[in-house]
């Protein structure tokens, strides 16, 4: 069942921007504090995508824009293998959009609800994939704090990929972050103690802390701390004191000292970035360029013969969403002959918010993206090579020495 099988011709308009109408919405896959998902395959090129879709109006009212914004200002400059790459970005007169690589594997929450059982071996090439892409974020100073099951994607072949970056922070230089985010069951320790009131900041440990709530709870199906999002600060404080997570005999020695590494409540105790994880014993059998190239098979693969996500998003974005993807053509379409192009119900001060958001929205595009660089990087090659062939040849009509002397 798809939410809007066209069978118009593909655009073929030489046009810099890519919109709404270059895509075919297919079916809606995944709904998120920030907007809904679904794929599409852009009409061109025939390739599929998960695109999202955030409202305008609902960001607006949620203060949920400055997110947005900073998501599409960090995803333009990342690319990695092991997360959920950003291709394309633009709005139109109700929402804003995003494209990004479709990964039909479905996220580790659902496979979780699944009851599919993680195998150590699994779970530790997962670790050391998501070590990858931290390194890598390390080295672009971006701290995701938000590292759980449910922002975990799997390819067709069972590889991780990172996602979801709406509260990520940028840390310059050798500073710390301060601002309290994340989801609390996957929080470290020193994010709780700026609850409290002091405010020590914290850094790209705290990514490492969720790897490690996120591998436990794979291994064993439950988190290694019982606690809530509604739990008070003081009291999630106090577990970490208190409780000691246990660890079941049939897991490794190796396993259970790296995850005790991991949730280390001391910071500077805790493995904090790829190196410290890869000096480990546990990891020298690890052919790291291997795991970077996913040479390295996972143990799990997901269904290919059907979509690893909740069916119900498909049934709510075709009978109970107010204003579906697919007829969103024929709505705009009639807005504009009702109130004409310029006209808006909208009240003054929220109106300005709605052009505010117009107007700071980051349009992308790595196609073109690309292509600049290619087609720069292929300007430089032929000037230099223009540049060697006139050194050959000043080179070879060198004049003999006598000569010059005359």
């Amino acid at each position: 069942m798809g939410l809007g099988q066209s069978s118009k011709a593909p655009v073929t308009e030489d046009t810099d921007e890519v919109n709404f109408d270059h895509f075919q919405i297919l079916r809606a896959i995944g709904k998120g504090s920030f907007g809904k998902v679904c794929i599409v395959q852009k009409k061109d090129t025939k390739k599929m995508y998960a695109m999202k879709y955030m409202n305008k109006l609902k960001c607006v009212e949620r203060n949920e824009v400055r997110n947005v914004l900073k998501e599409l200002q960090i995803m333009q400059n990342l690319e990695h293998p092991f997360l959920v790459n950003f291709w394309y970005s633009f709005q139109d007169e109700e929402d804003m959009f995003m494209v990004v690589d479709l990964l039909l594997g479905g996220d580790l929450r659902y496979h979780l609800q699944q009851n599919v059982h993680f195998s150590e071996s699994t779970v530790k090439l997962y670790i050391c994939e998501l070590a990858l892409a931290l390194g890598y974020l390390r080295t672009k100073r971006i701290i995701h704090r938000d590292i759980k099951p449910d922002n975990i994607l799997l390819d067709e072949h069972g590889h991780v990929h990172l996602t979801d970056f709406n509260i990520a922070a940028i840390v310059k230089d050798d500073l710390k972050a301060t601002s309290i985010a994340g989801t609390k069951p996957y929080m470290a320790p020193e994010l709780f103690q700026s609850f409290e009131g002091s405010h020590p900041g914290y850094s790209f440990s705290v990514d490492w802390w969720s790897l490690g709530i996120t591998a436990y709870e794979l291994l064993r199906g439950q988190r290694p701390y019982v606690m809530k999002s509604s739990t008070p600060a003081n009291e999630i404080l106090q577990t970490f004191h208190k409780v000691h997570p246990s660890y079941p005999a049939a897991w490794s020695l190796e396993m259970k000292s790296l995850l005790r590494k991991l949730l280390c409540i001391d910071v500077q105790k805790r493995i904090s970035c790829l190196a410290e994880l890869r000096d480990l014993d546990y990891m020298s059998d690890v052919n790291w360029d291997a795991v970077l190239s996913k040479q390295v098979p996972p143990g799990f693969i997901p269904n290919r013969r059907r979509l690893n996500c909740d069916p119900t998003f498909e049934l709510e974005e075709m009978i109970l969403e107010s204003k579906p993807l697919h007829k969103k053509k024929k709505r705009l379409a009639r807005k504009t002959k009702e109130h004409g192009s310029d006209s808006s119900p909208q009240n003054g001060q929220l109106q300005q918010r709605l052009d505010n958001v117009q107007r700071d929205f980051i349009v992308f595009n790595r196609e073109k993206s690309r292509k600049a660089v290619a087609d720069t990087e292929s300007s430089e090659l032929s000037t230099s090579e223009k540049n060697k062939a006139i050194e050959d040849g000043q080179n070879n009509n060198i004049e003999p020495a006598a000569y010059l002397s005359g």
